[in-house]
């Protein structure tokens, strides 16, 4: 390897060395971070349209406090206008990730990438409170129906082993979120790069000013007067 590359390679952030356009070993992040938008956009539409339904019949729909085996209702009105309300709001931010990433405007994306870090950092709180209260988990067991699937099972199990496999799942879930903030973190770096290889340079001598035009404009555009015909002349 030339030694310019070992230099650079040495010299580079982070952030450029974890940098590539592709994803999930075959697709580029531009393409990946439209997918995963609309994605997000259909899983927020369905969830809404059961909030919406349950809120039109809500007799169907309803919760009492002893099918959930407590002392909360938690399937009232107001949580599931709010609920309503979270899913609108995904759905726009979704959105307007998808629209960011297929009309090359980095804004639109940074939004999804604040949900995507927000997201993130719930999960990894509520890994670090299993950690911290391992029995919060036989408490949430004990809250579910009596009809659960696999309650009895699952509660026989020592805390101990409770709190690895949650762990262990908490931890496979946070590195697929950590993938796609990646994905997503390079789409808007490369979407950026796209909006900044547009913009006219200036270039300052001692004396002058000259600006000029992209690379692409200047090949396109055609010469204004075509030079003369050559003729041979003869003696």
């Amino acid at each position: 390897m030339p030694a310019d590359t070992q230099k650079m390679m040495m010299t580079a952030s982070p952030w450029d060395r974890w940098y590539s356009t592709r994803c999930c070993l075959c697709c580029h992040v531009r393409t990946g971070t439209i997918i995963l938008g609309v994605w997000y956009m259909l899983i927020n539409a369905v969830v809404l349209l059961i909030l919406l339904t349950a809120l039109s019949d809500p007799e169907q729909y309803h919760l009492t406090s002893a099918e959930l085996a407590n002392d909360l209702d938690v399937m009232d009105d107001a949580n599931m206008c709010i609920a309503s309300a979270i899913s609108l709001l995904m759905i726009l931010i979704c959105g307007m990730a998808t629209y960011g990433a297929y009309k090359l405007r980095p804004a639109w994306i940074i939004p999804f990438f604040c949900y995507q870090i927000f997201d993130f950092a719930l999960n990894t709180l509520v890994a670090v409170s299993i950690v911290v209260y391992p029995n919060t988990i036989q408490d949430y067991l004990q809250q579910l129906p009596e009809n659960f699937p696999y309650k009895e099972e699952v509660a026989a199990l020592s805390n101990v082993c409770l709190v690895a496999i949650v762990l262990l799942f908490i931890g496979c879930i946070l590195s697929f979120k950590a993938y796609l903030i990646a994905c997503v973190w390079n789409c808007y770096r490369y979407v950026s790069g796209r909006g900044s290889s547009e913009i006219l340079l200036y270039v300052t001598t001692n004396d002058t000013t000259v600006l000029l035009p992209p690379y692409d404009d200047s090949v396109s555009v055609p010469p204004k007067q075509a030079p003369p015909p050559y003729t041979t002349v003869t003696a």
